[in-house]
């Protein structure tokens, strides 16, 4: 009978011996009690903070806009006045331009974990700011900058905890009355696209449970994973939690240029409309237009290879579409034929001049996305390759980029233009030591 409940178990957990999931249990729920105790102290210095309006800065993808949502509502329950802004990354130069101002609360979602020296530093303690994240994190320097990015507490960003269920446990230490909010943090984990065979783990899952049992949403088993349905009268019921998220991340990244990730944001925070569905047909339009493109000149010409990296650089034929589509673009690039299933996926993408609320910014830069391939991703979840934040944006730095929100499978970083070539040596060197 132990034989046979140990198959089960170690079938049920793809592989993992029973002494392994224990272990893991026993860790994860260590790590969210230390989570949710940091969350809980970070509230009660928000309650003593004297002003009640907030500026929330968060990221431009599915997670990115339901964390900002999710703060929004939940702050303006609490009574805050609110003033929000998306951005694609937390540019140093844009932060320096932040923190000018002093005596503000701020809030960093699905971004800045990384960074939060960087962060101390620039704010002098000026400011109460708060980290709400899910990538791998530098611990914060300044009391005054409390990072909260659930990396530090030893919650996996790429495996147990979006942004969005991270904001989320903090809208429910804010009050309990947030609890209703749990749908948005289901859409934003499965628009993230991490867990174990396509399903929700650890946090997220136990978040998407919590709306099943309101009602708002429904989970239905698949071949290859399962899919959650939402049950939710402010967002044309019923709808699926992936089509939800693809149509954020369009809004927010193809549109970024043009006030689509705001027109997210009001999408979840007040209902569907024709607003942001004829914007989202617009951009999927102009997105497929130009990915073919780009994917014809790749047939053609192919992609550039060195031992382990394959890249190509679109620079500026993406325009309009904001940045965060050089990460689609790898994305899609994964399963392709051309692609070599055994090489790291980079690609890149020129900034555009300035950013929305804050005008130019110096320097010609690049955005730079990776991505892997399903063998090559399957080959780093078991611990047989380095995963991209182990080298990708160390790499950058040392090229004098700028890298914040990276994950094992999905990274992205800044550098000057024209030093593609250099990035990739300075990777392959990194990748030779770890093999």
């Amino acid at each position: 009978m132990i034989h046979r409940t140990q198959n089960l178990l170690s079938n049920f957990l793809c592989g993992w011996t029973r002494d392994c999931w224990l272990k893991n249990m026993k860790d994860s729920n260590t790590a969210i009690e230390n989570f949710e105790t940091a969350v809980i102290e970070a509230v009660k210095r928000i309650r003593q903070w004297p002003n009640k309006a907030v500026q929330i800065f968060h990221h431009n993808d599915a997670d990115g806009l339901t964390s900002g949502a999710i703060l929004s509502k939940s702050f303006k329950r609490a009574g805050f006045s609110i003033a929000r802004c998306c951005l694609e990354k937390p540019y140093p130069e844009i932060l320096k331009k932040v923190f000018l101002d002093s005596g503000r609360l701020i809030i960093f979602a699905d971004f800045a974990g990384r960074i939060a020296p960087l962060i101390a530093e620039l704010n002098a303690g000026k400011n109460l700011v708060i980290i709400l994240d899910h990538h791998p994190a530098v611990s914060s320097t300044d009391s005054w900058v409390i990072n909260l990015d659930a990396e530090l507490y030893g919650l996996k960003g790429d495996r147990d905890i979006s942004a969005s269920t991270a904001c989320y446990r903090f809208a429910i230490a804010l009050d309990s009355s947030n609890a209703d909010l749990a749908w948005l943090a289901v859409v934003g984990s499965v628009g993230d696209g991490f867990g174990i065979n396509g399903r929700l783990t650890g946090q997220n899952r136990i978040v998407a449970a919590t709306a099943q049992k309101q009602g708002m949403a429904s989970l239905h088993a698949l071949a290859d994973g399962e899919e959650w349905d939402l049950n939710i009268s402010t967002v044309r019921p019923p709808v699926q939690a992936s089509e939800l998220a693809v149509f954020l991340d369009n809004l927010g990244g193809v549109g970024y240029y043009s006030h689509g990730a705001e027109t997210g944001i009001r999408l979840l925070i007040n209902g569907w409309n024709n607003t942001a569905v004829n914007l989202a047909r617009k951009l999927v339009a102009i997105k497929k237009q130009i990915f073919a493109h780009e994917i014809r000149r790749i047939e053609k010409l192919g992609m550039k290879r060195s031992r382990r990296i394959q890249w190509v650089n679109v620079e500026n034929r993406f325009t309009p579409m904001g940045v965060k589509t050089i990460g689609l673009f790898c994305q899609q690039l994964r399963t392709l034929p051309f692609t070599d299933p055994d090489c790291y996926i980079l690609g890149a993408m020129d900034l555009p001049a300035g950013v929305p609320g804050f005008g130019p910014m110096e320097g010609s830069l690049s955005k730079f996305s990776m991505r892997l391939p399903p063998a090559l991703e399957a080959a780093v979840q078991q611990g047989k390759n380095p995963g991209a934040d182990t080298f990708f944006p160390e790499a950058t730095t040392a090229l004098g980029g700028f890298s914040d929100a990276c994950h094992s499978l999905a990274a992205a970083t800044v550098l000057n233009r024209g030093m593609i070539e250099t990035l990739v040596e300075e990777m392959e060197r990194r990748l030779s030591d770890s093999f």
